[in-house]
Formats: structure tokens, C-alpha cells, sequence
């Protein structure tokens, strides 16, 4: 069949490098070569160049969603509706965005190389009445939102429109193109401004893919002004921001929303958009530049976060909830946008990052990439996995701190284990548009434990999980209501946080105070080379309820793996062990649990379904009784234990603390500790004391100590530490820390909770 679109492929070869040439002018005298070359690249990153059998089965899937669309189309104009189950009369449902969502998906099949409908004119003309249709119908400049989500009216709507329009483009009579893209000029004119909330700037996510809607329709209409001022507005995102607020900061973290870790998911939205606006917009007359920081950002806000291809829960804030975006949905795009950037990444990340992304495609065989990506991207991922001088690279390990975002993260060889926490800076749980409903105890000490099993957490677990019982938290076992929209919570302290030393071990903690509740207490965890050493005390209530901490809550999926258990300790196959170290029972109990996406999920666009899913758990809890007064805790998670290891680590560890001022640990020639106020804790060769809240983490090579030291609490000027030694000198230390007398005085003031390292001579 000739068509129209046969001519992308040359496009995308030699006269693209013709373009370039006139890309060497001022952009307003480039002529229509630039903005055509730019747009083909675009389509070429949606579609592909051209047709390769190998990627029959993702072709196949592309052409059977497309006619899926066109099959069930049925224009009914007194209605009205495009489609029987997408009324448009009531914006308020969302329908119109999800209808220009089906447009898409008719539009990328039409320009995907290899299916049946590529080119063909006939399906074209329908698109273009489809077209016509929405626009007298569902969103033109003199409509009103009437209330609904501005979401779809500024970003949603704009991105699946010029989407459509770019794939479409060579069927489509250009005065029409002008008059379905009419409405941005009232709705996304500018990425840095909402329309619907005047005096809000765009941040963030939010303002990438506003980029990404006007850069397009410039170049749709040929007009420079737009793709310039799509590029500024992208340009100005780059640079960390100190906070507080949006943005991404130098330790890693990102946030959105004023308040919420989002790396995973709005992050993962930014990067996407931005990867791909520079690879669209390289060599043109609107090149972005100065972009040395997006590639400085995925290995600061991003690979701690994948774990073999897999975004963690943690940092996805309400999307956890959504039940078609998952921890692999996320964990894709972050590949995508990594393999778009490596056309033109400097060889130092290049040659980290080929061998990291291989590893990740490489050990995740659970959720194939093919099912999930486009076609250009599942194309350099082959080439990628078929390239043999590019070896697999292993699993990343380090512990990393993200003190602007209350997260921590401890990742070895074979597993992974991460904490979310909040504060009077960070909210414990984002609830809007009727998503994440059951979020209630999600940044309260949840903790994530990653093993081999790639489908725990993104097995149906979020509705069938008890959300009364997540692991790591300490809950008052009150019923709940659902999380209603907009509603922040900020724990009034502002103890949240921890320290990293050597990549290797780490120390968390944080004050609950929980919500609704007269519950308090103290959480610690102590993150080393093969366990983790939960901690808590201080734990009081005087509501008449009982109390619980969840040392685990597993999802094992159809079945009950074998558990063992003995004197203080329980092994759960597959899995971990589980070490009691200060003599307290646990209750365990296997339960089949059934629950359904919608009962954490009711958005208008997003809401789960209502087929109920079961699922196996088994859950471990400590039951601190009902008005419990300092009541406390301490076990080990022990990941890729065997049963005689869990059976015998309780010799291994040694609680040296475990009280309302001091919480410490030894083991070998480590000492970790976070110290609640001024304290002191006994140690085998003498005191270790602080006079002032700090974490702390020690690590002693016979006459050499190597030390890190942050404030959590954000409230100490200068923290004095004395070790069981005598301090002879300060070797190496980040600027603040100094001797004094036989002491290290560490100044932490103004430091945001980030760490202080030295190395001292003893």
C-alpha cells in the first residue's frame, strides 16, 4: 500500500540531516524544514521509523487497540457521544479527556509502520470527523469547565490532542489542524501559567508536559514563538531548587504538591517529557541547553528509586492507589526516558548507564518491557540487550539518604529496603480526585522490602492488603474513613530523617504522632551489610485501643510459602527472617484477603474496577496491648536468610539502647545510634554521648574511626559527640566538623538534616 507516511523514514535519515543545515539560522528564518524534521522525530519516538517483523507482537497489539476504537465508534450528536460509553454533556466525568485519550490510540495505529490501517486515508477521514465531533462537542475556546478537573482542560487534553494531530498529520487538511489546536490558545498558552487558577505557577511535572503541548502545537502551526517558549519554560526547570516546595533538590529528592515525595510518579512524568523534548528539539534552532543537570538527576532522583526495572511504592505517592499504573508502568518510563537520553548523554553517564539499564531488562523477566514500551524505545532496548560489548550490569548499592523528603533508602546485591516517613515538612499521605483513599498510614514508618519476587508489590496488593497493618508502622487499630481530597497531613514534629556512612550502612528515625490519635512513639531502624535493625520506644496511647507494630505483611500471592518458627524468631520462605530481640511475642497469621481496586480508587478518569481480587498474606505484628505506657520493640529483618541464620542472629547484634533519649546498636565494628536529646550509651570500650539530637554512625579501623552525623530534627546549632576513644585528630571532614578537646563537634545548624562525614584519628 503507498501512503502518505511512507516518506518518515528519509525524514528521519537524509533529510533530517538537509534540515539541520537550515537549522543553522535564526529560528523565525528557519522555513517549515526545521518544524517538520522536529515533529518527524517526534512521531518517529511515538510510532517508530519503520516496520521490523521482530516487533510483530507489539504491532499486532498497537493495530488491535486502534480498531478496538474505530470499531466501537458511534457518533450520536443529540447526545452527545463519540463512543455509547463516553457520554460528553457533563465535563465533570471526565469523559471528553478520555475520549481524546481513544484518539490517540487511533491515530498512533494509523502511523505505526506494519499495521493494517498505516496510512490508510479512509481511516484518516474518520479520525478527522472524530475530530470535528469533539471539537463542536467536548472542548473548543468558548466552553466552560463547569468545576471539572483543570487537569484536562490545561495538560490532559492538550497532550493526547497534539499527540493525535502529530501522528496524524499527513492526513489531515491543514485548515482543520488550526482549528482543533484553537482551544490551547485559551487553555495551555503558556507552560509556566495555569489558566483555571490565576497567580499558580507551574512546576514541575505539571509544567514539562505543558512544554511538551505547546512545543508541539508550535510546531504543528509552524510558529517559533511557541517551541521558544516551551524551551525556556523546560530550560528553568533544570536547576535545583533549596525548597521548601516543589522541585527537584540536590540530595535527590522531588517533590510536588508543596509537600509530597513524588520521584516516581510526577518525577518520572518530568523526565519523560523533558527526554524526550530534548531529543525532538537536539540540533534545532531550539535546542535545550545548559542540560548537564537532567543527567546528573537520573542517578541522583532516579536509580536509587528502580530496583530491576521497577519504581518503588515509596516515591509514587497517590498513584500506588491508580490500578493502571503500576511500580512497572513507572519503572518503564524511566527506562524509556534513560534510553532517549543516552543518544546524547556525556560518556561518563553513558557508560554507567548502558550496563545499569541492561541489568535492569536483563533480571526483570516477571514484566517484559516489550509489553509496556513504544516501539522506538522496545527497538534501543534490544539493541541494547543485543549489544555484547555492553556487559549486565549488577544491582545498585548504597544507602541514601533523601533528608528533603523524609525517605531513606538501603539497597544490597540481591534486595533493597526503603522507609517513608513525614513531618511538619513532609505529608504522610496524598489523597485527590477520590485516589488513594486507604493511604492513611503510608508515610508513618512504612516500610518496603524488595526481594527477587519482582511482583509482590505490584501483584493487586494495594486493595487486598490490610491498610491498618502496613509493615514498619505502629498504628492505634481505629477504624478510619476514607482519605478525603486535599486534605494534608503534617505531623507536628519535625524528627524525620537519618544518615548514610560509606554507601554501606544507615540509621532512620522519626516521632509519630499519629493522626486522630493520642498515639506516640519513637521509630528507629539500623540499616546494614544484611539485616535491618527496627527499633522503637516511648510507645503510649490513652484512647482505649490497641496498639500494634507490623513487622511484616507479605503478599504471597496465591498460596502460603513455608514459615518456621521458633524462641524469637520466624522465617518466612522466600523471603526473610524475622529476629525478636528483646524477648516481646509476635502474632503471626495467614489470611486470604479480597478487596477490589475501586475501594481505594473512585477518580473520575483513573478509579479501579470492582472485580474482587484475593490475594495470600502473611503478617507478623507485635501487640502492645490496648493504653499501652512506653511500651517498646526491637527485631531484625534479615532478607535471603536461612532458617539457622535467623535462628542465631539474636548473638550477632547488641541492643546498647533502646530509651526515650537513646537508641543504639553495635555489631563487629559498627556503632550506630540516634540520639533523641543529649545522652549517653555504654559501649564495650566506653561511652558514646551526645549533647544534642543527632544520628550517628561510626565505623572503626583499628586507629582510624570513619563518622557521619546529621540533625533530623533540624533544631541543634552545633552537636558535640564523644567517642569511646580518645580523639587525637580530624583527618578528612566535611566542612563543620572539628576537634575539640577529646570530643568531634559537628556543626549541623542550617544544614536541612544532610550529613556530615570525617575521618578521625583515635
Amino acid at each position: 500500500m503507498t501512503h502518505p507516511l511512507s516518506r518518515r523514514s528519509a525524514l528521519l535519515g537524509t533529510a533530517a540531516v538537509a534540515g539541520l543545515a537550515l537549522w543553522d539560522r535564526p529560528a523565525e528564518a528557519a522555513g517549515t524544514a526545521a518544524f517538520d524534521v522536529a515533529r518527524e522525530r517526534w512521531v518517529g519516538l511515538l510510532a517508530g521509523g519503520s516496520y521490523n517483523p521482530a516487533y510483530a507482537d507489539k504491532t499486532q497489539a498497537i493495530e488491535g487497540s486502534a480498531n478496538a476504537v474505530l470499531r466501537r465508534m458511534k457518533p450520536t450528536p443529540g447526545r452527545p457521544s463519540l463512543w455509547p460509553d463516553l457520554p460528553l454533556e457533563n465535563p465533570r466525568t471526565g469523559n471528553f479527556n478520555r475520549a481524546y485519550n481513544r484518539m490517540r490510540t487511533l491515530a498512533l495505529g494509523w502511523a505505526t509502520p506494519g499495521t493494517a490501517m498505516h496510512g490508510d486515508m479512509r481511516v484518516a477521514e474518520t479520525a478527522v470527523s472524530a475530530l470535528d465531533f469533539l471539537y463542536e462537542h467536548a472542548y473548543h475556546e468558548g466552553l466552560d469547565r463547569r468545576g471539572s478537573n483543570w487537569f484536562w482542560w490545561e495538560i490532559g487534553v492538550p497532550r493526547s490532542l497534539t499527540d493525535t494531530c502529530a501522528l496524524l498529520y499527513d492526513g489531515l487538511p491543514k485548515d482543520r489542524l488550526e482549528r482543533w489546536l484553537r482551544p490551547l490558545r485559551r487553555w495551555c498558552p503558556d507552560p509556566e501559567r495555569r489558566i483555571s487558577h490565576p497567580g499558580e505557577v507551574e512546576t514541575g511535572a505539571n509544567r514539562a508536559s505543558k512544554a511538551m503541548a505547546v512545543a508541539m502545537r508550535g510546531l504543528l502551526t509552524h510558529d517559533p514563538r511557541l517551541v521558544k517558549r516551551a524551551r525556556d519554560a523546560v530550560s528553568d526547570l533544570l536547576r535545583p531548587t533549596r525548597g521548601p516546595g516543589d522541585g527537584f533538590y540536590r540530595d535527590g529528592s522531588f517533590i510536588q504538591h508543596g509537600v509530597y515525595p513524588y520521584n516516581g510518579s510526577y518525577g518520572v512524568d518530568y523526565l519523560e517529557s523533558v527526554a524526550k523534548l530534548i531529543a525532538m528539539l537536539a540540533g534545532s534552532p531550539w535546542e535545550i541547553t545548559g542540560i548537564g543537570n537532567v543527567y546528573d538527576l537520573v542517578d541522583r532522583s532516579f536509580v536509587p528509586f528502580v530496583f530491576d526495572g521497577l519504581m518503588m511504592d515509596c516515591v509514587r505517592g497517590r498513584q500506588i492507589s491508580v490500578q493502571g499504573h503500576r511500580d512497572y508502568h513507572s519503572g518503564q518510563k524511566t527506562v524509556e526516558a534513560v534510553l532517549n537520553l543516552l543518544e546524547a548523554a556525556p560518556e561518563r553517564h553513558a557508560r554507567r548507564w548502558r550496563p545499569l539499564v541492561k541489568g535492569w531488562l536483563t533480571r526483570n523477566q516477571a514484566i517484559p518491557y516489550d509489553t509496556l514500551a513504544p516501539l522506538a524505545s522496545i527497538a534501543r532496548a534490544r539493541a541494547l540487550l543485543e549489544d555484547p560489548s555492553v556487559p549486565v550490569g549488577p544491582s545498585t548499592t548504597g544507602t541514601y539518604v533523601f533528608a528533603d523528603m523524609d525517605r531513606v533508602v538501603h539497597r544490597r546485591p540481591t534486595w533493597a529496603y526503603a522507609i517513608a516517613m513525614s513531618s511538619e515538612r513532609i505529608g504522610a499521605a496524598e489523597a485527590m480526585n477520590q485516589e488513594n483513599l486507604h493511604g492513611w498510614y503510608t508515610g508513618d514508618g512504612m516500610t518496603y522490602l524488595y526481594t527477587a519476587d519482582l511482583t509482590h508489590w505490584n501483584d493487586d496488593l494495594w486493595p487486598t492488603i490490610d491498610p491498618y497493618r502496613l509493615p514498619g508502622t505502629t498504628v492505634d487499630t481505629r477504624r478510619r474513613a476514607d482519605l478525603t481530597h486535599g486534605k494534608r497531613r503534617l505531623p507536628p514534629t519535625p524528627w524525620a530523617g537519618g544518615v548514610a556512612l560509606d554507601g554501606e550502612y544507615g540509621v532512620a528515625a522519626m516521632k509519630l504522632i499519629a493522626d486522630g490519635s493520642s498515639l506516640r512513639a519513637k521509630k528507629a531502624w539500623f540499616l546494614l551489610d544484611d539485616a535491618v535493625i527496627a527499633l522503637g520506644t516511648g510507645i503510649t496511647a490513652s484512647d482505649g485501643r490497641r496498639i500494634e507494630t507490623v513487622v511484616e505483611n507479605r503478599n504471597t500471592h496465591d498460596s502460603h510459602p513455608p514459615l518456621a518458627q521458633g524462641d524469637g524468631w520466624v522465617h518466612l520462605s522466600g523471603v526473610a527472617g524475622y529476629a525478636l530481640l528483646d524477648g516481646v511475642d509476635v502474632k503471626v497469621t495467614r489470611k486470604k484477603r479480597t478487596g477490589r481496586w475501586r475501594d481505594i480508587d473512585k477518580g473520575a478518569t483513573t478509579g479501579g474496577d470492582q472485580t474482587p481480587t484475593t490475594r495470600h498474606y502473611t503478617t507478623i505484628l507485635i501487640d502492645h496491648g490496648v493504653d499501652p505506657r512506653r511500651a517498646r520493640y526491637a527485631y531484625a529483618v534479615l532478607p535471603d536468610a536461612s532458617i539457622a541464620q535467623t535462628a542465631d542472629y539474636g548473638r550477632r547484634i547488641e541492643i546498647l539502647a533502646n530509651s526515650g533519649a537513646v537508641q543504639a546498636i553495635s555489631r563487629d565494628n559498627v556503632l550506630a545510634a540516634v540520639f533523641w536529646r543529649a545522652g549517653t550509651v555504654k559501649t564495650a570500650d566506653g561511652p558514646l554521648a551526645a549533647d544534642g539530637p543527632c544520628t550517628l554512625l561510626i565505623s572503626r579501623d583499628h586507629k582510624q574511626v570513619r563518622l557521619a552525623v546529621s540533625d533530623p530534627s533540624r533544631t541543634a546549632h552545633e552537636v558535640r559527640i564523644t567517642l569511646p576513644w580518645p580523639v587525637r585528630s580530624v583527618k578528612e571532614s566535611h566542612r563543620g566538623v572539628r576537634k575539640a578537646k577529646n570530643a568531634v563537634k559537628v556543626k549541623v545548624g542550617g544544614s536541612r538534616g544532610h550529613a556530615h562525614t570525617a575521618v578521625v584519628r583515635i
